[in-house]
Order: C-alpha cells, then structure tokens, then sequence
C-alpha cells in the first residue's frame, strides 16, 4: 500500500518552491517605468526562514527573475535561489547531487506546467489549491490555501509538526 501524504512527510528533509503562483498570487503589478511588483506572503516567510533554522534544505527554482524575490528570500536566510531557470530538472538534478540529497526527501511545491517535469522526480510533490489541473494531478498534497496566501506555511508547518519541530523552534521568538 503506498504511503500517505503525511507518513511521507517524515522523509522530508528539503523544501523546494516555486515563486510565481506559489509564493504570489499569480498577480503582477507594474508600474509606468514597466518594472513588475509581486507581492509575498509574511507567514510563508516566516515559516521558511523557520524551516532554514531548523536544518531543512530549502531551495527556491523560478522561470522569473525579479531581483527584489532575490533579496527578499536572502533576508529570509535562503542561500539557492535559482532564478531565471530555463530547465528545472537539470537545476534540480544539479542541486540535489550538490547536497547529496535523494528524491524521496524532498518536498516541491509548484503550481503549473513549468513545474510539471520537476514533480514528477521528488518524493513529495505538492501544490496551492489553485494550480492547474495538470499540477493537481500528479500531487501527493494540495494544500487547503491558494498560492501567495500561505500555501508554503501551511506545507512547512505540516512536516515540521510530523517530525516534531514546529513549536520546538518556536522557543520565545517572534517577528
């Protein structure tokens, strides 16, 4: 019998976003100048940043290229970020054997056909609750939250809980 999504999180050990769609709303703002704003959710960057605390790989791969993500995620304590990724399997190939870490344990969270090819080689692939329903076919868990409204919190907090980390990082600190 295959493993449930949950038992599959205590395998977890790397988390791997997407940016547009799954830390934003799919939404871009630009301005006159034609520069384009995303917008990011605070408890996604909390729980991440919680995640790098923690020990968890965490990786960011984006077809986008917006320097502002770029340092927005650094702040965050996250050291790959791969973005203007033309061939996310061939980054995610290349991160993993850097890292030595094995497929089954990480956890990627995209949400549409970019992502497609990468989730179909991790142990956990994951998506929002709005990603096409391409993504939402080959998923072991779609998270109850839409994109840029705390879908990586919500997959963040899940496996630190299964593994019993998530209030054990949580000793006095706040944002």
């Amino acid at each position: 019998m295959a493993k449930s999504y949950k038992e599959m999180m205590n395998d977890i050990t790397t988390f791997i976003f997407d940016v547009d769609g799954v830390l934003t709303d799919s939404s871009v703002f630009v301005t006159t100048e034609g520069e384009i704003l995303r917008t990011m959710n605070i408890r996604d960057g909390y729980a991440m940043k919680a995640a790098v605390e923690s020990g968890y790989h965490v990786c960011i791969i984006s077809g986008g290229s917006n320097e502002g993500v770029r340092v927005r995620l650094k702040n965050l304590g996250i050291k790959d970020i791969h973005l203007g990724t033309p061939d996310k399997v061939k980054t995610f190939k290349e991160y993993t054997e850097t890292y030595n870490i094995k497929p089954e344990q990480v956890l990627y969270m995209g949400d549409d056909i970019p992502d497609y090819h990468v989730m179909k080689l991790v142990g956990l692939p994951a998506c929002p609750q709005d990603a096409s329903p391409e993504i939402k076919n080959i998923c072991r868990y779609i998270s109850h939250v839409k994109g840029g409204r705390g879908a990586a919190r919500d997959v963040i907090e899940q496996v630190m809980k299964v593994q019993g980390k998530w209030m054990e990082h949580f000793n006095g600190q706040h944002d």
